[in-house]
């Protein structure tokens, strides 16, 4: 920790992120000083961390080196380790563009969620796919402030428990993980959307990022809220065998989301690089002591 370690700041429709480029792997990132860095007070700022790695010289990404030259090692706002960040993969390949690493065009990026495929449009958009949902089975019950309301359990490579309600202000504060039962369907905690209907295939959310608490955005939450409110309206492609195709609006900005009948998911929306810095070897000397 005693050289300086370059930075930048990044978001996707405002869900922010610290960006720490290290492609051999050779700084070390505990969640405290994740967690220290992210800190918007005391810290840099950011819903989460994108850690830019090569696939080949991270032990969590060698094997997808042959179809992923880069990996996205993502971090929560906590230091915890995450499968995936739709936002994230967006702000990770506009990095890799604007360092000059890749030309725009098609990429593809590891993730602990498997290779993703990255488009980045000269318009200025970013189209991710998200690969396929699943849909695990059983009753799912998220509740908050006395109210509760039956939710869709969804994977998108992390889980997230979606609801439908009449108001977005029936999500409370969401400080706090909205509490789920039964227990058994997340073990390791969930990301909760509350969702209402803005108009024909157009929905807006408010979402409980596990780890980060409430969030500007949330792109596999996005797909999550779009996969379900599909099969809710009976437009699932697989049966329909049309893509469905919905307008997501996030406190952040707006994502368009695309179900195909083969169940794949795209996703849409903008990616941006705000700043670049270092961050202070003294400061971080402090943080991991």
């Amino acid at each position: 920790m005693s050289t300086r370690i370059a930075f930048l700041k990044g978001h996707g429709t405002e869900n922010d992120f610290v960006i720490v480029p290290d492609p051999e792997n050779a700084i070390d990132l505990p969640p405290a000083v994740v967690a220290a860095l992210c800190d918007r007070r005391a810290g840099i700022g950011g819903d989460g961390l994108l850690h830019v790695v090569r696939s080949a010289a991270h032990p969590e990404a060698k094997d997808m080196a042959a179809e992923a030259e880069w990996f996205m090692d993502y971090r929560n706002g906590d230091g915890s380790v995450a499968e995936m960040c739709g936002n994230g993969v967006r702000v990770f390949a506009r990095y890799l563009q604007h360092a000059g690493l890749i030309p725009g065009g098609d990429l593809a990026v590891a993730t602990r969620g498997g290779v993703k495929s990255v488009h980045l449009a000269k318009d200025g958009d970013v189209t991710v796919g998200m690969g396929k949902a699943r849909l695990p089975e059983g009753e799912v019950t998220v509740s908050v402030d006395g109210r509760s309301w039956p939710a869709r359990n969804v994977n998108m490579g992390n889980p997230h428990a979606v609801a439908f309600v009449d108001d977005l202000a029936h999500a409370g504060p969401l400080y706090a993980p909205p509490p789920f039962s039964p227990a058994s369907a997340y073990p390791d905690g969930v990301n909760v959307e509350f969702v209402v209907d803005r108009g024909p295939r157009h929905v807006a959310l408010r979402v409980h990022e596990r780890g980060s608490g409430e969030t500007r955005s949330c792109g596999t939450g996005a797909c999550a809220v779009a996969v379900a409110a599909a099969r809710r309206d009976g437009s699932d492609p697989a049966v329909t065998g049309t893509p469905a195709t919905y307008t997501v609006d996030l406190p952040g900005g707006r994502l368009v989301i695309t179900e195909r009948p083969d169940g794949e998911i795209e996703m849409t929306g903008p990616a941006v690089i705000v700043a670049t810095g270092e961050i202070d070897p003294e400061w971080l000397e402090t943080v991991v002591r």
